[in-house]
């Protein structure tokens, strides 16, 4: 009897119906709204745009704000998800399980809680306040308490990404070099960080866009004060609750082209990620190959 190879089943109306619902929900909840905004904002022309970008102090400082608040916040969480990533993926100890889960924290508690945390912490009736007065520092209602906030919402993205690519990299390259005479950080240059590149850069770019669109933690450290503490997001709420619409879809476009700019290097990124995943399970399908496995 001749075998018979399997046809791939037609289309069928379950299948357009489904495609057609997803299609009409992302138009309704992200196409329609990006291009409403944009919209918007140059409904008056691009000089009105503009205008209400570069000539209003208030708004050059948000923006201004954002755009050093977020890469901050973003470094910080690259040295910290690859020491912490390095640690999990690298060791087992007691209390890795903990550990891991204590990463998810940020994703967990509401972002308005961890602000509150931060003011209770940090504030002038605070654990640290008085110490904080006492050295003449201010957090809470000022640039560190922004960068603060932004970092604990933003913790576990870098890390997150790290974690399962080191663990499916394994340490044989790391052992390799450190047993032909390779220090610690000839071994991370070298190394790890070439193996870990296209992952790190994924989570880099997802805590960037995280940060830069913060909203609930920032507005409650930040105490909202125009030209001093407001990021985009809450220069956005604070021009739309003064009735200034156009000015506030003007900010508002800035942030969604930053989005999109996001969105294409994450696209690339994963793409990147995706051909070296390839690479690496055929690398070691030759070497499994390769090795003669025992009678």
């Amino acid at each position: 009897m001749a075998n018979t190879l399997p046809t791939k089943p037609g289309r069928t109306p379950l299948d357009a119906l489904l495609v057609t619902g997803a299609v009409a929900t992302i138009g309704l909840l992200i196409v329609v709204p990006l291009a409403s905004v944009f919209a918007e904002a140059f409904s008056q022309g691009p000089q009105a745009w503009w205008e209400a970008i570069a000539h209003d102090p208030d708004t050059r400082h948000a923006i201004w704000l954002s755009l050093t608040v977020a890469p901050v916040a973003v470094a910080f969480n690259t040295v910290f998800g690859i020491a912490a990533a390095w640690l999990v993926a690298r060791f087992r100890f007691p209390g890795r399980t903990l550990l891991v889960a204590l990463f998810d924290v940020p994703f967990s508690v509401s972002p308005v809680v961890a602000g509150l945390a931060l003011v209770l912490i940090f504030g002038r009736q605070g654990i640290l306040g008085p110490t904080l007065a006492w050295l003449a520092m201010k957090v809470i209602f000022a640039w560190p308490g922004l960068v603060l906030a932004t970092t604990f919402v933003t913790l576990p993205l870098v890390v997150r990404e790290l974690i399962p690519v080191m663990e499916a990299i394994g340490p044989e390259e790391e052992l390799a070099a450190v047993s032909l005479g390779a220090n610690g950080w000839q071994v991370f240059w070298r190394v790890t960080l070439p193996n870990i590149r296209w992952a790190l850069l994924h989570g880099i770019v997802l805590a960037n866009a995280r940060a830069m669109g913060e909203f609930g933690a920032v507005y409650v450290v930040s105490g909202h004060i125009a030209g001093a503490t407001d990021t985009m997001p809450l220069r956005v709420e604070k021009l739309f609750q003064e009735y200034r619409t156009p000015a506030s879809m003007a900010v508002a476009s800035v942030l969604a082209a930053l989005a999109l700019v996001t969105l294409v290097a994450k696209v690339v990124i994963e793409r990147r990620l995706e051909a070296e995943s390839r690479d690496l399970a055929a690398v070691r399908n030759v070497a499994a190959k390769s090795d003669p496995s025992p009678s």
